[in-house]
């Protein structure tokens, strides 16, 4: 799978590294925040967080052209998904964000795709949740598109050095 375009669906603390460093290697990257002012600043080259070193990775990423910041997907070969999910009072996550994202590919979604949910999730949130949502393009998850789970692995603080360095544990939902 050759991938030359991404879309990472959330610009907080784990997307916005994550679409800034893959844009500085080359890769066409649509970074997508539903919150307009995160979207407005970002386009302007400020941050709405702080990471060390961060700024200067996504004001490098904007210049070089290859990251473009949105409200809303388009079509690409990649889709990573790192939207945050929140405890409830009950100390359950707080699932819409992941639904939301997930709802938002649909209209997008291609033969030949990668989805990757990049976040904190209970167990079986890609099968459970994120797997139904996606079919509702009438493609179909490990037969038309494929479909994984990341779990997110860094410290605060430490993010880049660590999104590059750590290893990375992927689960599918197949075995391709």
């Amino acid at each position: 799978m050759k991938f030359k375009k991404i879309c990472v669906l959330g610009l907080g603390y784990i997307g916005l590294p994550i679409a800034s460093t893959f844009a500085t290697h080359g890769f066409q990257v649509v970074g997508v925040d539903v919150n307009q002012q995160i979207v407005d600043r970002l386009k302007e080259g400020e941050l709405h967080i702080y990471e060390p070193g961060l700024r200067t990775l996504v004001q490098a990423a904007l210049r070089s052209g290859n990251l473009v910041i949105e409200q809303q997907p388009q079509p690409v070969d990649a889709f990573i998904i790192a939207v945050p999910t929140p405890f409830k009072e009950e100390k359950k996550a707080d699932m819409q964000y992941v639904i939301s994202a997930s709802e938002a590919i649909v209209p997008h979604l291609r033969q030949g795709n990668l989805v990757v949910l990049e976040s904190t999730s209970p167990p079986r949130t890609t099968i459970d949740i994120v797997l139904p949502i996606l079919e509702r393009s009438g493609l179909k998850a490990g037969e038309d598109f494929s479909l994984a789970f990341s779990p997110e692995r860094v410290l605060p603080g430490q993010i880049l050095q660590e999104l590059i360095e750590n290893a990375r544990v992927i689960g599918g939902i197949d075995r391709v």
